[in-house]
């Protein structure tokens, strides 16, 4: 697996593009111009995976942060969910901040959806992988959101808040966001 950093709004990325806007619903999604600039005023890691013969096999973004990194958006495309690729893509990226504490937000497996299996898989991931269940979340838009976190200590609805209000801060600093305010994302 190849893994190619994205650290530049310019940088050609049409199909990471069309995977984010095609795994994410829109209520979920910051537009892709605002995140890219994101990108950049944050120093996101955001990372694209392609294997040898250059297929783009998915793409992470992380927010790199003390005392906890955010795994903010991670995406595998849908012909290739179920086959290892989405659980390379994790090892490496647990292994990349395995020093660190993680955490990241998801849809709630509780909540009454069209969706709920596929919530519940990618919850059992995440569970098989290291990761714990916070019992803190919020709601958004009409949807539930946890957060689970890999690593040591605890994560609290203040820890919550004040990483809202460093991604309004940035958001709001942006000259052409699209709109004022920010919500978490899941993955």
């Amino acid at each position: 697996m190849i893994e190619k950093t994205i650290a530049t709004i310019t940088t050609d990325i049409g199909e990471i593009r069309q995977l984010y806007e095609s795994a994410f619903p829109a209520e979920e999604q910051i537009p892709w111009a605002d995140l890219m600039q994101l990108v950049v005023s944050m120093s996101l890691d955001f990372t694209a995976y392609y294997n040898e013969d250059g297929l783009l096999l998915g793409f992470t973004v992380v927010y790199p942060r003390k005392p906890f990194n955010w795994f903010w958006y991670f995406a595998v495309p849908g012909d290739l969910r179920g086959k290892g690729v989405g659980q390379e893509i994790l090892t490496r990226l647990i292994a990349k901040y395995e020093n660190s504490t993680n955490i990241l937000d998801m849809e709630s497996p509780e909540q009454a959806c069209p969706n709920l299996s596929q919530r519940r898989r990618r919850h059992s991931f995440y569970l098989r992988n290291g990761f714990r269940d916070t019992g803190v979340g919020r709601s958004f838009e009409g949807i539930d959101y946890i957060i689970m976190m890999r690593g040591e200590g605890t994560f609290t609805l203040q820890d919550y808040d004040d990483v809202l209000n460093e991604l309004r801060s940035f958001w709001s600093a942006m000259p052409n966001a699209e709109n004022n305010s920010i919500e978490p994302k899941n993955n």
